[in-house]
């Protein structure tokens, strides 16, 4: 398929230019000043994120990585560079039977001054497990947590979770202090984490004021502090770090990639894939052909060079190339619904409601692409764009019938499994797909089940292959994150989970 945007990479250049030359004087007070050195330890880095909270940074919501990035929160585990469990809260760990671990704690120190104990770590978990609405990670795992005694936790499951220690390292399996905890069921993780930085204040959906942890058990932290502002404007993101304003912004659009300095501009290969996600509960596309035509219609080709400049590889599945072994073990689709021949019949004058969010910059410029391709095959569509935190719960509830959605594939546990658990089983808990198919929940059990690693893949492979037969999500590319960071500020991690920004290292020069 011909570009149908064919002059959009130059217009781009001239909108970006624009864009710095107006939006900088908009940012001005938005960022106090960092400090200029880092011998006394007095600086502080700011930094602009993208997605503001949803639900004031509670880790039981989308807000969790947030707690994660910036350092504020842990988990019994951490995942390290090759995607393993590492020790975070806990020292160490063994299986004592198919659904029983033991889990020895560190001396540790929450914000607010209380002891890390196997007690307070029990009552934690016990609350993700009673939330309301669960976290992702545990909408295929029931875990039942025990003190042993004053630093041993016994957690058990109904099921044998052979990725039991994956899972804890989860940002939404935090552990916070006590007083975090409501009894409303909110939670607050101002002041309560253990991480090398307290959150001190919490301006809404604007800003944050982070102060360093002296109390850490990993060090002391090299900065003072961080203030965090969130931009949900990309290219208002790229012009802060441009104007000195911000010394790191996260998920710089592609469009201004290319405008930043090459010694400020770091891309890494992401776990992040954009789809289409298409609503098989009602509407439309509850109709299996309609899927199969929607799903003929997209040529993601038109996306990776004009909308997101080279950032982005067009997708083969629901993992792309930073998950190493995928490509190796990925199973052919068989059995997909022929495609409607008479897309204007079938959908007798409804409209296609078609969704996305600005947060990430690229994904209006995919809708209105996918617009122009499902108009050229007979659908009538017509888009709502907005910002993420005012759409997420008509999402969940089904009052679209497709998203054009961008998902961090292996952010929950590390593992896919938990992915396609959430995501795709007729219980997940982030089903925007709605989808209800027997041979996928079984696909995707079989794979939870598994503990051999290959095997497990491998499985992982067959579910995919078993959801991808649904059409209920069309893969377009697996993304490139591009972050922003000053020459001034060494140590920021660059992590394809985007888990992991700001750590105890991170300082300015």
């Amino acid at each position: 398929m011909t570009d149908p945007l064919p002059d959009r990479t130059s217009m781009r250049s001239v909108t970006g230019l624009c864009a710095l030359l107006t939006l900088t004087p908009l940012l001005t007070g938005c960022f106090v000043s960092s400090g200029s050195g880092t011998s006394d330890g007095s600086a502080r880095l700011r930094v602009a994120l993208a997605v503001p909270p949803a639900q004031a940074l509670s880790p039981f919501s989308n807000d969790a990585t947030v707690l994660s990035k910036l350092s504020v929160a842990e988990g019994l585990t951490a995942l390290n560079a090759e995607g393993a469990a590492a020790p975070a809260l806990a020292t160490s760990w063994s299986r004592k039977d198919a659904t029983t671990w033991s889990f020895e704690l560190r001396k540790a120190t929450f914000h607010d001054g209380t002891e890390v104990t196997a007690e307070s770590v029990v009552a934690a978990l016990g609350h993700a497990a009673a939330a309301k609405v669960k976290p992702r990670v545990l909408s295929d795992v029931t875990l039942t947590a025990k003190a042993d005694d004053a630093d041993t936790v016994m957690i058990s499951t109904t099921n044998p979770d052979p990725v039991l220690p994956l899972r804890l390292a989860s940002p939404a399996l935090g552990i916070l202090a006590a007083k975090a905890y409501a009894q409303d069921g909110t939670v607050s993780p101002v002041g309560t984490g253990t991480g090398a930085f307290k959150i001190s204040k919490l301006n809404g959906k604007s800003s944050a004021t982070l102060d360093r942890f002296d109390g850490y058990w990993g060090g002391r932290a090299k900065l003072a502090g961080v203030d965090v502002t969130w931009v949900a404007d990309g290219t208002a993101r790229a012009n802060a770090l441009r104007s000195g304003e911000a010394d790191v912004a996260e998920w710089i659009p592609t469009s201004q990639a290319e405008l930043l300095a090459g010694d400020t501009r770091h891309d890494v290969p992401s776990v992040r894939t954009d789809s289409l996600v298409l609503n098989t509960g009602d509407g439309i596309f509850a109709d299996a052909t309609l899927r199969a035509a929607a799903r003929a219609a997209v040529d993601s080709s038109a996306v990776v060079g004009p909308v997101f400049g080279g950032y982005a590889d067009a997708a083969k599945g629901l993992f792309g190339p930073a998950v190493g072994w995928a490509a190796d073990k990925r199973v052919a689709v068989t059995g997909r619904a022929d495609a409607a021949t008479d897309v204007k019949a079938k959908t007798a004058g409804r409209t296609l409601r078609l969704a996305t969010y600005t947060n990430r910059a690229e994904l209006p410029e995919v809708a209105t692409v996918l617009q122009q391709q499902l108009e050229k095959a007979g659908f009538t569509v017509q888009q709502d764009v907005r910002e993420y935190t005012q759409m997420e719960a008509d999402l969940l509830a089904g009052r679209y019938d497709a998203l054009v959605f961008s998902r961090v594939t292996l952010l929950d546990t590390g593992d896919a499994v938990a992915f396609l658990a959430s995501d795709f089983t007729s219980t997940g808990v982030y089903n925007i797909a709605r989808l209800k198919d027997a041979k996928v929940d079984q696909a995707i059990a079989a794979a939870a089940q598994e503990s051999d690693t290959a095997l497990r893949q491998q499985k992982i492979m067959q579910a995919e292959a078993e959801i991808l037969r649904t059409d209920a999500v069309v893969p377009l590319v697996h993304e490139k994150a591009v972050q922003g960071i000053s020459t001034r500020v060494e140590n920021v991690a660059l992590d394809p989970r985007e888990r992991t920004l700001i750590t105890a290292a991170t300082h300015l020069r």
